[in-house]
């Protein structure tokens, strides 16, 4: 079966060599370096430039990235950062990226996702999520994702077009891609391109019609492609769709949910999947790795789907016991 070159996928999850890949094809990037885990950050400090962004490699789901406004702030997050990469959960991957830490110039702008399939070599775009809520730190939790895009038609094409310039310097080449970028007046700036679809039950957030049928779950079109069928002959669902990523307000263990029935008759509301347990210990972003939960909207319009998103999240109520330290 087609696939990605083991080197292009490499490239893809590892935050550093995807910006030198960006820069030496001529994508815009922001100014970037790395450190070494075991180097002193007061050091370093002296030699950037604020705002700046601390992230780890290889970890996902904006765990671990801080924004650094200043030379005292950008030491604290090297140092928090360095705790997170030292954890167990991070270590037992055994991953070398977890040595290093990349640091760049911090992006202002509007943040996007596109959902879309490479077929040898041509990108197959199947969705433009906006990110309505502002994602300017100190911490980049992302909480709603909503499709079709609002911005201007030729806006939206530049995005199309820088991704897939993005995707061919990875090297990737066939299969499913996420991928994430910022758009401000200077332009569009690649943060990713992972080479795998839209994580865990982000997907139910999406449905395709096509020549299996109409509004067909995304997995399904998935799986029809890896087994070569083509993804040209399907198109995301006419109706807005979205969903929120349950944030976690704060650190603790939760004993309950209060308000889901509620939160569930808002219309426009599919479904709500609160996906932490009783008596999980929760951790809210960066040293954080996951959320309280999910809720699913369809509407006529994006507006009304992250409108529903927002007033079913409103008549939630977690109850967090507040947690001892936790020993590692």
């Amino acid at each position: 079966l087609p696939g990605n070159p083991p080197a292009a996928a490499r490239v893809s999850s590892n935050k550093r060599l995807a910006r030198e890949r960006l820069r030496d094809a001529g994508l815009r990037v922001p100014w970037f370096t790395s450190v070494r885990l075991d180097a002193d950050p007061a050091a370093a400090s002296t030699r950037l430039r604020y705002p700046c962004v601390v992230k780890p490699l290889a970890l996902a789901g904006s765990r671990g990235v801080m924004r650094a406004d200043d030379e005292a702030g950008f030491v604290t997050a090297v140092e928090r950062l360095t705790s997170i990469l030292k954890r167990k959960d991070v270590r037992v991957l055994r991953d070398p990226a977890s040595d290093e830490v990349l640091i760049e110039g911090f992006v202002p702008g509007r943040e996007f996702a596109l959902e879309g399939i490479l077929e040898r070599g041509a990108l197959h775009p199947v969705a433009l999520f906006d990110k309505p809520d502002p994602l300017d730190g100190p911490f980049f939790e992302e909480t709603i994702y909503v499709t079709p895009s609002v911005g201007p038609a030729d806006e939206q094409a530049r995005i199309v077009d820088e991704i897939a310039r993005a995707a061919r310097a990875f090297g990737l080449w066939h299969g499913p891609i996420h991928a994430e970028c910022r758009v401000n007046p200077a332009g569009v700036f690649v943060h990713e391109v992972a080479a795998r679809p839209i994580g865990g039950l982000c997907a139910r957030a999406l449905r395709v019609d096509g020549p299996a049928g109409r509004a067909r779950p995304y997995e399904e079109l998935l799986l029809r492609h890896a087994l070569g069928e083509p993804a040209t002959g399907w198109r995301r669902e006419a109706r807005a769709s979205g969903v929120m990523m349950i944030p976690i307000p704060r650190r603790g263990f939760l004993k309950g949910v209060r308000g889901a029935d509620e939160a569930a008759r808002v219309d426009g509301v599919d479904d709500i999947r609160i996906t932490a347990t009783p008596d999980e210990r929760l951790q809210p972003l960066p040293e954080g790795a996951s959320y309280l939960g999910f809720i699913f909207a369809h509407a006529d319009a994006p507006e009304a789907v992250a409108h529903a998103l927002r007033d079913a999240h409103t008549r939630l109520e977690f109850l967090i016991d507040a947690a001892l330290p936790v020993m590692e």
